[in-house]
């Protein structure tokens, strides 16, 4: 696992001028406000030129005006977390924290996702997408009672029902396609839920200490994540090291397949049937609210909040793929 020192904090003078980028149009607006506050009063707290944006009501126009030398995406969700604000960003030149527009659009989207894990030989459950409502009874078959039903290009939980019969199968499908085209069936496992925040680019990735998650009932939903105190989290996870370590290769090594930078986190289901991890889904703009997991990795390897705004403040950057400069 992760030390401290392998992340550099940087001189706040440094960063320069900083948009915290949050709010926005998407269905985790309320979430990311609190982030978005919590990362902006971190960056204040140490000295740095920041301020708060909101996509929703100023035009992005106004970030190039203004001066910004970077900007740290608080964003959730559509139009924030799915490669739209990143793409924005590399045409107003403005370096941006977290991944770029690929990684960022494939993240979002959990069955593209899945494809690419399932092709690197990575631990997913089965799943399937579903076209609409004459398409149900393929599910109970494949792949198979109980399951969860979830919109795809969602994250907080929002729209996930789990369907334990075959006559609730419509409801769970008619509420996950109100938010989205879009449809995903996908095995329940039933185990621990874990999660991995991971740190950096490219070989130079590595994995923060395994949160457990312990909802009441189980039920991780919208407010037993942002709002419940009955929540109970335990990190490092109690697990024995060879386990610890595999999890943490593992969450790396998905990070690695969909291409993140900078930050993110990936969440994992262990099997109370065989103790086999499996990966259900990234997370490339993670929350930073009061009760997010990735602030609460770092402060188990001895990184404050306010360090870990500072670090991924650092790591921005411009992904897009430019020309070398012609050499003299």
């Amino acid at each position: 696992m992760a030390q401290a020192a392998a992340f550099a904090v940087p001189d706040p003078q440094s960063l320069g001028k900083v948009a915290v980028l949050m709010g926005g149009r998407s269905s985790e607006r309320e979430v990311s406000l609190m982030s978005g506050n919590g990362v902006l009063q971190a960056l204040r707290s140490r000295g740095v030129d920041a301020h708060a944006f909101d996509p929703a009501g100023e035009s992005l126009q106004s970030l190039q005006d203004g001066g910004y030398a970077r900007a740290f995406i608080a964003l959730h969700g559509r139009y924030g977390e799915d490669g739209t604000i990143q793409g924005a960003l590399e045409l107003l030149g403005i370096p941006y924290t977290g991944s770029g527009v690929m990684a960022s659009a494939i993240g979002m989207d959990k069955v593209r996702t899945k494809q690419i894990w399932i092709a690197q030989g990575l631990p997913t459950p089965r799943y399937l997408t579903i076209t609409g409502v004459d398409h149900l009874d393929t599910v109970v078959q494949y792949p198979g009672l109980p399951l969860i039903v979830k919109p795809p290009h969602e994250g907080s939980t929002i729209g996930i029902t789990k369907v334990a019969a075959a006559d609730e199968l419509t409801p769970a499908y008619e509420a996950a396609a109100r938010l989205d085209r879009d449809v995903m069936a996908e095995q329940f496992i039933d185990g621990r839920e874990l999660t991995v925040a991971v740190l950096g680019s490219g070989g130079q990735a590595v994995a923060l200490p395994i949160v457990e998650i312990r909802a009441p009932q189980g039920n991780y939903d919208y407010q037993n994540k942002y709002f419940s105190d009955d929540t109970k989290y335990l990190c490092p996870a109690p697990l024995p090291q060879a386990a610890a370590s595999e999890i943490g290769r593992i969450a790396v090594a998905a990070y690695q397949a969909i291409g993140c930078e900078g930050w993110g986190r990936v969440d994992f289901m262990l099997s109370a049937r065989d103790d086999k991890p499996y990966l259900l889904e990234v997370n490339t703009a993670p929350g930073m609210t009061g009760h997010s997991l990735v602030p609460m990795a770092a402060r188990a390897v001895g990184l404050s909040y306010e360090d870990l705004v500072l670090a991924i403040s650092a790591s921005a950057s411009l992904k897009v793929h430019r020309p070398r400069e012609a050499q003299p």
